[in-house]
């Protein structure tokens, strides 16, 4: 299996296919191209069908910031390995591609092109839930032991940066009001679910703070603004949710939460593995 570095991904919503995967696609093409100024990005399929819905064309632009683009939409045409295709080009002064990628957004933040899944490195000696759990009694160890053992201590220092990007996007939920952006105006409303919620006690109190959390990750997920896919960016708000209501109300530290998240993370990699 994948390291779950692949599985959180830390970027802008409101779609881990739509925008996370295309801008880290930009990312990785202007990394190969530094000194080109000008591009070109032709989005094919239903990657142009449902862009501008999903501010795929803004996300690109702000990921090209200073460079610029041009966007092509084709969605009357689909390239063959995904529905999610999309072809960039590096341009010469006289706009003439100099060179290409053809790259697809495959899910969760995930691309591929012809090559094969990209970073598709194996970091996981086992590939099913019983083989790791059969591992972890063998040597009197947890999940999260396996996935340090797998991964390497370094791994603490990124589902940190994870945990911290988690609890900013909550904190931002509960704070911003106003409307979504989209045709249909939908107002926000996890700050007064929040409200609400600490005016109650009890199970109603517990439920409503959960509920309210899950809601300001996805109303700031659909506003575009900063989470990490759990591990897409429509399930965002709940893996989130459940550990900041834990730290807050249970008073878990974040040790125990990183750990928690390295679990959850191994569990995830498993079904994305093993699910489809």
């Amino acid at each position: 299996m994948q390291s779950i570095r692949e599985l959180y991904k830390i970027g802008y919503g409101p779609s881990s296919s739509h925008t996370i995967g295309p801008v880290r696609a930009v990312g990785i093409f202007m990394k190969k191209n530094p000194l080109i100024e000008k591009f070109r990005v032709t989005l094919y399929g239903s990657l142009a069908a449902t862009g501008k819905g999903h501010n795929t064309d803004l996300a690109i632009e702000k990921a090209f910031i200073p460079k610029k683009v041009e966007i092509v939409w084709k969605t009357e045409e689909e390239l063959s390995l995904h529905p999610n295709g999309m072809l960039l080009e590096a341009l010469n002064n006289e706009n003439k591609a100099i060179d290409n990628w053809t790259v697809y957004s495959i899910g969760g933040g995930d691309l591929k092109d012809e090559s094969g899944i990209l970073n598709d490195k194996i970091v996981y000696k086992h590939n099913s839930l019983t083989d790791i759990m059969d591992w972890c009694t063998n040597e009197g160890k947890t999940f999260w032991e396996y996935v340090e053992d797998c991964e390497g201590p370094e791994i603490w220092t990124f589902l940190k940066e994870v945990w911290e990007i988690m609890k900013k996007t909550i904190i931002n939920g509960l704070d911003n009001e106003g409307v979504l952006p989209g045709d249909i105006r939908l107002s926000r409303k996890a700050s007064t679910y929040h409200m609400k919620a600490m005016s109650s006690t009890g199970v109603v109190k517990n439920r409503g703070l959960l509920f309210a959390y899950a809601l300001a990750v996805s109303e700031e997920n659909a506003d575009g603004g900063e989470i990490v896919t759990t591990p897409t960016c429509g399930s965002s708000g709940v893996l989130p949710a459940l550990m900041y209501f834990l730290k807050k109300e249970d008073h878990i530290t974040d040790k125990r939460i990183l750990r928690a998240l390295a679990t959850a993370g191994l569990i995830g990699n498993i079904v994305k593995r093993n699910g489809t």
